[in-house]
Formats: structure tokens, C-alpha cells, sequence
């Protein structure tokens, strides 16, 4: 089998090493089946995706509705080479799956409007089906509505023409998106499990998701109710796409 690919963007060590983790498990790949690569460590090499059989794209810190003086040096970087590798990638239809940061990535360069309308706080959500998504291959097996962790600054409030909407939660109209057959974007994390979101909760206590008095709350948030279908979609993607 060709391996996939998971590109990352966290600094820190803990919640970066998690998130590798929980992408192996849930997809049911080995390392060798699995390249991480860090990109705020260092450029994004320049990908063959024949060698590949998919892509997937991790959370991370960065918001694209960011004015440009407050994005970094390496959010710039990490942006110009996302939109030169989903050139590539929305061309060929090849298989991609952007989690969280992923659909801003996918959504920017799709044309789509990402702005602060619709945010949501650290915590487990309903999130429903489009109608006739559930014919979609990634979702097969899903139910109409099921429980997804959330926790993001910013959101795609208009999608463009190329894009199919698959899923939306009461506060947020886009939660998965389809571009083409093969492409596409959750603003949910499918990787999560409980354990993992506590762990993000406590790294990026202080990057404003919540107040300084609000960790108890987050944490009893993300303990709402239990999560178990949403990584039902990286199985299925692994299963759509190994060759």
C-alpha cells in the first residue's frame, strides 16, 4: 500500500505527537503507512502524489481570516504552500481530507468567505447531514445526526460554487464540505477521542478559545456527551483511497 500523508502544523510537542497518534488509530495505519510531516518545523517538501494515497491535514493554530500584519512568517509560508499543493490536489481530484485547519486551507483556495460569523467553543456538538449526503462514501454508515468535538476561532460562512455541502451544526452552517469526488474538508475533528481533547484543552488554554476561569467549564463541555461516529469517516477514507 501507498502511504498517506499527514500534514501538521502544531508547535508543541504533546497535542503534535496526540493528533499522529489518533490519526493512526482511528484510520488503522501503521507508521509506515502514515508520514507525518511538521510544517511549522520546516517548508512542505514538493510531493509526488503518485507516491501517495492520500492526504490529510491536521488542526492547528493558524486562522486564515487573520488581518496579513498579525499572521507569522510561518503562516504565510505554510499558506502560500498549501495553495500551491491543493493546485495540485483539486486538479487531479485526488484524495484529500482537511480536518479543522484543513477546511480553511481547502476553503480559502476554493474561493469561499472565512470570517468570525460562526464560531464555537471547545465542545461536542450535534452535527446533521445534508440532505442526500449520506449517499456520500466518506459518510456511509454515519447517522443523520451524531456528536463531534469542536473548538474554532473562525469559520466558513459562504460556500463557493465548486464546493457541496455535507454537514452543519446548529452554530456553525459548514461542518463538511466536498469539493470534486475525493476532496474534502471537516471543520469538526473526526481524529478526536476524549483523552485528546483533553489534552488540547490544557495546551492551548492560554490562545484564547476560553477564559483563564473558564478551563473546568471547557473541560466539562468536551465531556458533554459521548463521541463515536466521527471517526468513522477516517476509517472510511483509508478504506476509499489505500492502494
Amino acid at each position: 500500500m501507498k502511504p498517506f500523508v499527514l500534514l501538521a502544523t502544531r508547535a508543541e510537542d504533546l497535542p503534535a505527537d496526540e493528533e499522529y497518534a489518533l490519526f493512526l488509530r482511528y484510520g488503522g495505519l501503521t507508521a509506515e503507512q502514515l508520514i507525518r510531516v511538521r510544517l511549522e518545523a520546516g517548508p512542505m517538501p514538493q510531493f509526488d502524489l503518485d507516491d501517495f494515497s492520500g492526504i490529510f491535514v491536521g488542526g492547528g493554530p493558524f486562522n486564515a481570516s487573520d488581518p496579513p500584519e498579525k499572521k507569522s512568517d510561518v503562516q504565510h509560508r505554510v499558506e502560500a504552500e498549501f495553495q500551491v499543493l491543493l493546485d495540485d490536489v483539486v486538479t487531479r481530484d485526488f484524495p484529500f481530507l482537511g480536518a479543522c485547519y484543513g477546511i480553511g486551507t481547502l476553503g480559502v483556495h476554493q474561493g469561499a468567505t472565512i470570517d468570525r460569523t460562526y464560531p464555537e467553543p471547545i465542545s461536542v456538538v450535534p452535527v446533521t447531514l445534508a440532505e442526500g449526503a449520506a449517499s456520500d462514501p466518506l459518510l456511509d454508515g454515519m447517522p443523520p445526526t451524531f456528536e463531534a468535538f469542536v473548538g474554532h476561532k473562525e469559520a466558513i460562512s459562504i460556500l463557493p460554487p465548486s464546493a457541496v455541502l455535507l454537514a452543519s451544526s446548529p452554530a456553525c452552517p459548514v461542518q463538511m464540505f466536498r469539493v470534486g469526488t475525493n476532496v474534502y474538508a471537516t471543520q469538526f475533528h473526526p481524529e478526536l477521542d476524549v483523552e485528546g481533547i483533553m489534552t488540547r484543552i490544557h495546551a492551548y488554554a492560554d490562545h484564547g478559545y476560553f477564559a483563564a476561569d473558564e478551563l473546568e467549564l471547557t473541560l466539562a463541555a468536551a465531556r458533554r456527551a459521548p463521541v463515536s461516529h466521527p471517526s468513522r469517516i477516517l476509517r472510511n477514507f483509508v478504506e476509499r483511497y489505500a492502494r
